[in-house]
């Protein structure tokens, strides 16, 4: 719980330095790179991590991969205050926090959509489209397929679930049967 109050508090000030200097997209983009570099490079993650190694000399290590990385002079600062402040092994979950709070920022909503079997585009744009008007958001529409739900579909947006499967609806007929309600 407590890394999750401090990564939201790292992105947010990240945040706000991108809006008061209007570089909200560049370093989303940056701060994605390096979180991506870091989760597909462990070995490299747990070096610059770990304080069984010296700390200049990661902290060296981390200087020369941001210049590689030719990351800008405020996000450069931003990691390096995260390493000094032995926060960097929070960086993945910041990036999280970064990216939801930019896509808040910009009025996008992500949301997933499963079917039982494949949707066609139309059929998917039809159902983004909708939820896009419900929310008054953009929606990223992520989908994949279930098919023990039988048919219908599942669409779930943050804590709002829209639940039309079969299975869903045979779930709950059968729980009013249990109880003696009429169908």
């Amino acid at each position: 719980m407590k890394n999750i109050v401090i990564s939201r508090r790292y992105a947010k000030a990240l945040l706000l330095i991108g809006k008061e200097d209007g570089s909200i997209d560049k370093y989303r983009e940056e701060l994605e790179t390096v979180s991506g570099l870091l989760d597909k490079e462990k070995d490299l993650a747990q070096i610059l991590c770990n304080p069984i190694y010296d700390f200049v000399q990661r902290k060296n290590v981390l200087q020369a991969i941001l210049g590689k990385l030719d990351v800008t002079r405020v996000m450069s600062s931003f990691l390096l205050l995260l390493f000094d402040k032995g926060r960097f092994g929070f960086l993945s979950s910041i990036n999280e926090f970064y990216q939801k709070l930019a896509d808040e920022l910009k009025g996008v909503a992500h949301a997933s959509l499963v079917s039982a079997t494949a949707l066609s585009s139309e059929a998917v744009e039809k159902i983004r489209s909708s939820l896009s008007k419900l929310t008054g958001k953009d929606i990223i529409l992520d989908t994949d397929q279930d098919p023990s739900l039988i048919g219908g579909i599942v669409t779930k947006i943050g804590d709002l679930v829209l639940d039309g499967s079969i299975k869903t609806q045979l779930l709950n007929m059968k729980e009013s049967f249990k109880r003696g309600e009429s169908v």
